[in-house]
């Protein structure tokens, strides 16, 4: 079936996307980055945002964090560095290119990681998953952005139906919110703190998991 999508295929896909991708994108996921900022700064210090693209939402970060910002393209993150600097954003520590499914950081590195519109981009989204729980510390949260597809019904065939068009886009519409439940039940260190969906139709949800310290696991 023509809907498998590749690292590689994604990263061409987010390259052409760059020049236009605050245009088109930008009013569309306002309300889901400034749900995922607020949420990520209830904690704050170092917070690590995957999947940052032009880095848009960076400058809703307070300079009292640091923020890492890793993408899969350079072409985004050319954007990325130049709002960086013209908006002398000094709180952004490291922006570098960065696979979701396999991050270049140590365990228990960030606060919080924070991925807005990203998991339904990778290739292998529960990889990704995985990845956000291994670099967070015990007692920090994944706080994520994400599309939840119907599953079932009409919309759930149309979604189905336009995958091959989608995933050569870099993403899918088909994400049923069945792939975060069984992906946490394999899981015994994450807790789901919140699942809220965000306006202004519901297609987009705030998702937030808890990373349990070794010692609750344990017990």
């Amino acid at each position: 079936m023509a809907t498998q999508m590749s690292t590689a295929g994604v990263t061409r896909a987010y390259d052409r996307w760059a020049p236009v991708y605050d245009l088109v994108f930008g009013p569309v996921f306002k309300r889901g980055r400034s749900a995922a900022i607020t949420a990520a700064e209830r904690i704050g210090g170092r917070i690590i945002e995957v999947g940052v693209g032009t880095g848009i939402s960076l400058p809703q970060y307070a300079p009292g964090n640091r923020i890492v910002a890793v993408d899969l393209s350079d072409a985004m993150l050319d954007k990325a560095r130049a709002r960086v600097r013209e908006q002398r954003l000094d709180h952004v520590e490291l922006i570098a290119v960065g696979d979701a499914e396999n991050l270049q950081f140590a365990t228990d590195s960030f606060d919080v990681v924070v991925a807005q519109y990203v998991v339904t981009a990778c290739p292998h989204p529960e990889r990704a998953l995985d990845e956000f729980v291994r670099v967070c510390r015990p007692g920090g949260e994944i706080i994520i952005t994400t599309r939840v597809g119907a599953g079932q019904g009409l919309r759930g065939a149309i979604e189905r139906a336009l995958m091959p068009v989608t995933s050569r886009l870099g993403f899918r519409v088909e994400f049923p919110w069945s792939r975060y439940t069984d992906w946490a039940a394999t899981r015994g260190d994450v807790r789901l703190v919140e699942h809220r969906p965000l306006p202004p139709l519901g297609h987009f949800s705030l998702v937030r998991y808890a990373k349990i310290s070794a010692e609750v696991t344990a017990r």
